[in-house]
């Protein structure tokens, strides 16, 4: 008998910790931006890539205040179950599908990972390993993977349970939902997807789910497909034949010797699908309804510094693989999503059970066709088509109960369009309820309601950021009237001008709300747009301003003491430093500055002791080199200075040749030791 039920699951945690108060407009650089791209890649794929970026993470506030000290830590999460699977979903972090069970052979299919560990890789920062993510909106992982989603139940026709997991994506401005359940006799998972796009334009739209399986050896990944689309650091993105590149066999994850995406051209007309079997041929399937047509797969590679950054996401010996399933062909793209549009398409997990013999084979096709037919048999395509059409009523039906509520935006979104008499954005399927309404949302409901914004002092955090362009309207108004008129409107309204790309408006903000009341948040945003314009020493005068407002402040002594480096300041960032709390002062970050600040000073050693006595920068970026940068940039001075020779391309040759760095500093991801 199917059902659905809601536990507590106990795990090794670190705590998220408070978002950071400030806004975030610095470029985050994700892995795929910026990619060379060959000219062989096909129009198709080229006039995507770069299509609906954003820059950082506005309207929402990084998740950057995470530790690694983990404790046992609960969970809530729901559980789908019939006599053949039992899959479990985190509710609180992004509804990720955390764990999918085979119970007759007691097999995990998925990659759980043993600790909840955040790390510096999504749109906001906090990302974790293990499970199944649900990315949509925009490129990289997604703002809500860390947060909690709606989660409700409802039943299909025949009494089989639905778990709904539902959003309104700030970013986009779109509402998305799934609605997974697990029929009696059932040997597949289903998550039926949809998106919908309320504008009146169209919508730049991205969708990847990121399964992580077990990484061992004989492993092999089977995809329907005879080239790919490889993406990394050296090469950017190309074509290429599968499954041998340059005599290794990339369907073998343990093969490979660096970090490494291969986006897999699945042909058009041709089931998409992809599967991680072990050497007896089983391990995890998915495959989907047309739509969602892209296949990847992503590995961290044998090198040094992908086996720590495994480590650095879970405990030793826990490796996995990605792989995944999008939208579109790559992720470096978004597709134009046309405007009162929907998207739905239908996804299915399960067991596969294929021949060894031919699932390990040559040739390739061969191989991957003999896992094709058996997938035929576990799901037939067929069958999902049919199962799409069938349930589409039960997608669009509200749900019986709503279990948890996720944040209050949509609600709030709601109000605005009932205030402005404009249309819904969604339909009864989707529940935001004023139940789900909580303080972030409740100076904007003021604003909406009274017109302005509640006044507070300038020593507190300013609150949740909002850049939507309707609520601009709605501030610009205020801050002509009396009760509007205040430094904290002022600094919000800078910042919707400046998402805006109204530099100017956004600094007359900014001077308006200083001569009002003196902050430490405009001051940094005022230091952001000097740092923006390349004024190196006005900003570092602004950041330090700014933090002594705000001296306890973690991210703005960060930021304060980067550019203090910037204007060539070592001896001011020392200063900042020794200034600070304690717990501050040996924060990572703290240290890392403290050890750059004192090599620009000639200070080599103490440079290099910090180095050595197990520095960890906790939100250390993928694809980030600044550790081992400073550790040659430490051994470039060092040997200069000994042998009296210039710092020049020979030495840093031989610096790399001779000093590698100490193993908990390399997070480099590639087999030749660059990035």
């Amino acid at each position: 008998m199917s059902e659905l039920r809601f536990e507590s699951l106990t795990m090794p945690a670190v705590t998220l910790g408070p978002e950071n108060p400030l806004p975030h407009f610095l470029v985050r650089q994700d892995a795929h931006d910026q990619v060379a791209v060959d000219p062989a890649v096909p129009e198709e794929i080229r006039r995507h890539i770069g299509y609906g970026r954003v820059d950082g993470c506005l309207p929402y506030g990084l998740q950057d205040n995470y530790d690694r000290t983990r404790r046992p830590a609960a969970f809530r999460v729901a559980v789908l179950e019939n006599d053949i699977l039992r899959a479990t979903f985190l509710l609180e972090r992004g509804g990720r599908l955390w764990s999918l069970v085979h119970k007759p052979t007691n097999r995990e299919l998925l990659y759980v990972n043993p600790v909840f560990q955040p790390a510096n890789l999504a749109i906001r920062n906090a990302w974790f390993s293990g499970g199944v993510e649900w990315n949509i909106g925009m490129i990289g992982h997604t703002p809500l993977t860390c947060a909690p989603l709606f989660a409700a139940q409802l039943h299909l026709a025949d009494g089989t349970p639905v778990l709904r997991l539902y959003e309104w994506e700030r970013i986009r401005q779109v509402p998305y939902q799934l609605d997974a359940y697990l029929p009696d006799g059932s040997h597949v998972l289903f998550v039926r997807v949809r998106i919908v796009n309320p504008h009146e334009h169209e919508c730049p739209m991205y969708w990847w789910s990121n399964m992580a399986v077990p990484e061992a050896p004989g492993t092999r990944v089977l995809v329907p497909a005879e080239s790919a689309y490889q993406l990394d650091y050296i090469t950017g993105m190309q074509e290429i034949p599968i499954p041998l590149r340059l005599n290794t066999d990339i369907s073998y994850p343990t093969q490979i010797d660096r970090c490494v995406d291969f986006f897999f051209r699945v042909a058009d007309g041709q089931r998409p699908w992809i599967a991680s079997l072990d050497q007896a041929g089983r391990g995890l399937v998915q495959t989907s309804t047309a739509r969602l047509r892209g296949r990847k797969l992503f590995v961290w590679g044998m090198a040094h510094g992908g086996r720590h950054w495994q480590e650095f996401l879970s405990v030793p010996e826990r490796p996995y693989v990605e792989i995944q399933a999008g939208l579109a062909r790559t992720q470096a793209e978004c597709l134009p999503m046309p405007a009162r549009s929907e998207w739905s398409w239908l996804e299915a997990y399960g067991l596969m059970e294929a021949d060894p013999a031919a699932a390990h084979g040559a040739p390739w096709t061969a191989a991957w066709q003999a896992v094709a037919r058996r997938l035929d048999v576990l799901a037939p395509s067929a069958m999902l088509e049919a199962e799409l059409a069938r349930t589409a009523a039960m997608a669009a039906r509200p749900p019986e109960e709503v279990v948890q509520r996720g944040s209050g935006w949509g609600a709030l979104e709601r109000q605005r369009r009932q205030h402005a008499g404009d249309p819904p954005f969604c339909d009864g399927a989707l529940i935001f309820d004023d139940a789900a309404l909580g303080a972030a949302q409740t100076p904007w409901l003021q604003l909406l309601r009274a017109g302005a914004l509640p006044r507070r002092a300038p020593a507190e955090s300013p609150g949740a950021w909002m850049v939507q362009p309707e609520w601009r309207d709605l501030l610009e108004r205020s801050v002509t009237r009396n009760a509007g008129d205040h430094w904290l409107a002022w600094l919000h309204l800078g910042v919707m001008r400046l998402y805006a790309n109204d530099v100017a408006g956004a600094r007359a903000a900014w001077d308006r709300s200083l001569r009002q009341e003196r902050s430490a948040w405009a001051l940094r945003n005022l230091a952001l747009l000097e740092y923006r314009a390349r004024q190196a020493g006005p900003a570092a005068d602004l950041w330090m301003e700014a933090q002594r407002l705000a001296p306890e402040l973690y991210p703005l002594a960060v930021e304060c003491g980067s550019a203090l480096l910037r204007a060539g300041r070592a001896d001011s960032c020392l200063d900042m430093v020794a200034r600070l709390s304690p717990a501050l002062r040996t924060a990572g970050r703290i240290r890392h500055l403290e050890a750059q600040a004192r090599l620009d000073r000639g200070e080599i050693a103490a440079a290099e002791q910090i180095l050595l006595d197990g520095l960890v920068v906790v939100d250390l970026q993928e694809g980030e080199s600044s550790l081992t940068d400073l550790w040659f940039g430490v051994q470039e001075r060092r040997l200069s200075e000994q042998e009296r020779v210039p710092v020049d391309e020979a030495l840093r040759k031989r610096v790399r040749r001779e000093f590698p760095p100490p193993a908990h500093l390399e997070f480099r991801g590639q087999a030749n030791g660059t990035a």
